[in-house]
């Protein structure tokens, strides 16, 4: 007989969609979608195949131990006991002798519920250890947090999506929903917007799949000069009075000395659309067209997808799209949006779950994290790596200029990961230790960016033999090297103490009992509503209480890089570089795809139906390459090489390619990658305000026949 459990997904996927698990004698038989009643929700198809990841027989069912060389692959099984004792020993042995500065700590996304958190739980560990060394920066949104600071003064500037059904005009920059979900229901709510006869716009390099089934019209971009067609729109909107000064009067600070700039009287140059042309190669009478489509369609909603904030200067995009929602008025209105910021919506988070105590780690920036591990102390960085410790992230594959990387994991004494699969980074570490699914452990799953449900996630099949738990793991290591009181609750005592915190939610066993709980709110629930309504009274959290286009928490870091106003500033391996650099003339984009989360289901069989792992290049360059549809090419410049094949398209602009992110790393014996993982070709530089920069990178194509010189350094 079959039976049916709920449950959803923990990955880093962009959403969290109710899933129905089909079981029969205790075997997962097939997933189906379920629904939440009055959303539009309906999960994607790497949610519908998690019975492949969880029977995979990929999967690494026991603790390893390295028998090869780093990076060959080589392991042996051995115990729990005997895995969890090494490791322990490894950190008692290097704390002794370097102290704990010398454990070097990396915890990304890996499991995104509520009790069994990656960062949670690994942040919790590494603070009762003492004073380690870890990473900072927000890989996807480091550029919209900190502009949603700067110019808000909180990341908590998204509403929910059924807002924009409200709009009259949806842009959609740098934003492609129907891949990166941004939000459960985010696709639903576009597709009726579209039926509904809502007009949309897509700014994109790339003609995405958004732009294909949802928009009316594409504006092809050059990547990185967002910023500068975006000041020339505002240009368009003071040169013709088409901006809301009452809004700007009433509820912002600082718009004088923005005026001041776009307009030239500040250091003579005028931002109009002709000055942006030649950077963005956005006509200049189509920058001024969507620039009077956004100032006279009230309301209107600019919604910016984080790609364009991964730049050379990505920060800027970001505040330069909040100053025009500003001067639309379209913040804190019904169809509007507050435009660059972190998109995140203040409902549905727990504000706490497993405690984390405060600790004063040794913080380094994640471009710069091969780099300490390989010089250390020679390059003033706080300590050498001497042990590092590895959670819910395939650093090597998905961290910038991947060959540094394979340098960097060569240097410590001792490395452990946990991990589902033997990634590229696994094939590098001393110890591997198997975590669990999430269809294996009970928690509580939450909307990614915040909003109005809950979903309790049953406890589908016993675990299999082997694997544990993030949090599991820790709770074992913790007493190994004296770690007191790291965890003293069940899951069960666990979970109800976290719901308990919460007095708008319901007590677990009832979240248990319904599957899902709809939290209460105002449909739509608009950001900044209450704002808009009285500033008086619910001042912005800024110093100033209103929407900052000059900021103050900028203006305090006394750096001309990251200026108190939004500025286009040209950056390193940008579209001005492209224009004289004759090696590596084209620039490179890397999109997520379907078939992944992030590189997670890169080896899944199931999902390559779904790749698009081909490089889009224009009809104009690959004849100046003599490139055909489908041959095979070399991608490569200074850092490394890959080998794809080519998709000659009209669906890239020249000048652009595109290769989607996440493939795994797979080097042949010359040291090309025959994988198609971009991270070989991308620069380990930040953005000034510290935002990764993995789409602002210069490279050649080459027919794969022809090509040379092309040394891997």
């Amino acid at each position: 007989m079959e039976k049916i459990i709920t449950t959803t997904c923990s990955y880093d996927c962009g959403a969290r969609c109710l899933l129905k698990v089909h079981l029969r004698d205790g075997i997962i038989t097939r997933i189906t979608s379920g629904k939440v009643k009055g959303l539009g929700i309906s999960a994607c198809p790497k949610g519908l195949i998690q019975k492949d990841v969880l029977y995979s027989p990929e999967r690494i069912m026991q603790p390893l131990r390295r028998t090869g060389k780093r990076g060959e692959g080589r392991f042996e099984a051995i115990s729990w006991e005997e895995a969890l004792d090494t490791v322990a020993d490894q950190l008692k042995k290097t704390i002794k002798e370097f102290g704990t500065e010398s454990v070097y700590y990396l915890v990304n996304t890996g499991s995104l519920s509520t009790l069994q958190n990656s960062r949670a739980a690994v942040n919790r560990f590494f603070a009762l250890l003492g004073k380690c060394s870890t990473a900072w920066c927000n890989v996807s949104f480091e550029g919209a947090l900190q502009s949603s600071l700067a110019t808000f003064g909180t990341p908590y500037t998204g509403s929910t999506r059924d807002n924009l059904l409200f709009s009259k005009l949806l842009i959609l920059w740098g934003w492609d929903p129907l891949v990166s979900r941004f939000g459960s229901d985010t696709e639903a709510v576009l597709t009726k917007a579209k039926k509904s006869g809502i007009k949309i716009i897509s700014v994109d390099p790339k003609k995405n799949r958004s732009c294909r089934h949802l928009a009316d019209e594409w504006i092809s971009i050059r990547p990185g000069t967002d910023t500068a067609m975006l000041i020339a729109m505002a240009y368009v909107m003071i040169d013709e009075g088409l901006y809301d000064n009452n809004f700007i009067s009433k509820y912002t600070a600082g718009f004088e000395a923005f005026k001041s700039y776009v307009t030239g009287a500040e250091d003579g140059i005028i931002k109009n659309p002709g000055w942006a042309f030649p950077i963005c190669g956005v006509p200049a009478e189509k920058i001024a067209w969507l620039a009077r489509q956004y100032a006279q369609s009230r309301p209107a909603a600019l919604i910016t997808g984080w790609a364009p904030g991964r730049s050379g200067a990505g920060e800027q995009f970001h505040r330069a799209a909040s100053a025009l929602a500003a001067m639309t008025g379209n913040i804190g209105v019904k169809g509007g949006f507050a435009s660059g910021g972190a998109d995140l919506v203040d409902m549905g988070l727990f504000k706490e779950t497993v405690p984390v105590p405060q600790s004063n780690h040794n913080l380094i920036h994640k471009v710069d994290f091969y780099d300490a591990i390989i010089n250390g102390i020679s390059k003033k960085y706080p300590a050498d790596c001497r042990l590092l410790y590895i959670t819910g992230c395939n650093l090597l594959n998905q961290y910038l200029n991947l060959n540094k990387g394979l340098k960097a994991l060569l240097k410590p004494d001792f490395i452990v990961l946990h991990e589902l699969f033997l990634t590229p980074t696994a094939k590098y570490a001393d110890i591997i230790l198997p975590v669990t699914h999430f269809l294996e452990r009970e928690d509580i799953g939450h909307p990614w960016l915040g909003g109005p449900y809950l979903i309790f996630m049953n406890k589908i099949v016993d675990n299999l033999p082997g694997p544990k738990s993030d949090f599991e793991i820790l709770s074992e290591l913790a007493p190994k090297v004296g770690i007191k009181d790291y965890n003293n609750n069940s899951d069960e005592e666990w979970l109800k103490i976290i719901m308990d915190k919460e007095p708008d939610f319901p007590d677990i066993n009832t979240l248990k009992k319904d599957g899902v709980y709809k939290i209460k709110h105002d449909v739509p629930f608009i950001a900044f509503k209450e704002q808009i309504k009285d500033i008086n009274n619910n001042p912005f959290p800024t110093p100033s209480g209103k929407i900052e286009i000059y900021s103050s928490r900028f203006e305090q870091m006394n750096n001309p890089l990251i200026p108190a106003i939004p500025r286009y500033i040209p950056f390193s391996e940008g579209a001005e570089d492209a224009d004289s650099n004759g090696n590596f003339p084209l620039q490179l984009v890397t999109p997520h795809s379907m078939a992944r989360v992030n590189s997670q289901f890169a080896n899944i069989k199931g999902l390559k139906k779904l790749e698009d792992d081909s490089i889009y290049i224009s009809v104009k360059d690959a004849e100046a390459r003599n490139i055909k549809n489908s041959d095979d090419v070399f991608v490569f410049n200074d850092r490394g090489r890959i080998f794809v094949k080519a998709k000659v398209t009209e669906d890239i602009m020249p000048g652009v390619v595109s290769l989607d992110q996440g493939r795994w790393y797979n080097p042949d014996k010359s040291g090309t990658d025959i994988g198609g993982c971009v991270n070989v070709l991308s620069r380990d530089a930040a953005s000034p305000a510290g935002a990764f920069t993995s789409n602002t990178c210069l490279v050649q194509v080459e027919k794969a026949t022809e090509c040379r010189n092309t040394t891997v350094v």
